[in-house]
């Protein structure tokens, strides 16, 4: 089955979650392919992390519906959630344990059999061995985000959500997580959704851009696509063009679901 013909992994359909007067996320409508990387990029308070959270159903929207692997996340996520996992630098693991404590509890919660093997996996893929003894709080920002990413492929998931997941990184150590994830998909098939402010990150990594602002999505498209679209050469010169627009895009309409 070629991803034009498959059924989409996420729908996100006229989504909206306001915390009293203000609204974090304003109708928004997208849908996410098998075997893609679909980026959510804008500025702080576009409403990125709202939307990851709503997605793994950690926050109930006000309204709209959201459909993963076919369910209705709202309703059904105890049978969505074991095929989805999630990475953020900004979700610290307990600091006291250690590395391969932290993994050991995550690893029962998510059900998991035989895992001292599945820890020696993830530990020589993530080059993370040498301080799997070590209590996470004492991990470099580079380690810790290894670690993170180990938490979030325990379970092997087809969805993988990550919020910055190479925020305050070195660019060595950037670099060779966006490689690791790159190959980690050709290899699964799984599918990501990633928010990010690195615009080459996005470009290097991403089949599809959604460009959020005020809580509305008001571009989309892929990489090429919005850089020829917006007349600029690379797709950080784009989201300034748009970033910097008094009212956000003018005259165009994007609320059309994205393929």
């Amino acid at each position: 089955m070629t991803e034009a013909s498959a059924s989409p992994v996420v729908i996100v359909d006229n989504l909206t979650k306001r915390f009293g007067e203000v609204g974090a996320v304003e109708r928004i409508s997208f849908e996410v392919l098998p075997l893609s990387t679909t980026a959510l990029v804008g500025g702080n308070g576009a409403g990125k992390t709202t939307t990851l959270s709503i997605l793994l159903g950690l926050l109930l929207p006000t309204s709209g519906t959201v459909t993963v692997f076919g369910e209705n996340i709202f309703r059904h996520r105890h049978r969505v959630l074991g095929r989805m996992n999630f990475s953020s630098p900004y979700v610290d693991l307990p600091r006291r344990l250690s590395v391969a404590e932290n993994l050991t509890v995550y690893a029962h919660l998510y059900g998991l059999d035989r895992i001292p093997e599945r820890l020696r996996t993830l530990a020589r893929d993530l080059e993370i061995t040498a301080f799997l003894n070590r209590p996470t709080g004492e991990l470099s920002a580079g380690q810790k985000t290894r670690v993170a990413l180990a938490k979030a492929l325990l379970n092997e998931p087809r969805l993988l959500l990550l919020d910055e997941p190479t925020a305050s990184l070195d660019p060595d150590t950037g670099d060779w997580v966006r490689s690791y994830l790159e190959n980690w998909r050709r290899r699964t098939g799984a599918t990501i959704i990633l928010a990010s402010h690195n615009m080459a990150e996005v470009e290097r990594l991403c089949d599809h851009i959604l460009i959020m602002r005020d809580g509305r999505i008001v571009e989309r498209g892929t990489a090429a696509e919005l850089i020829g679209r917006h007349g600029k050469s690379n797709l950080e010169d784009v989201f300034l063009s748009i970033a910097r627009e008094p009212g956000g895009v003018a005259g165009k309409d994007f609320s059309a679901v994205a393929q």
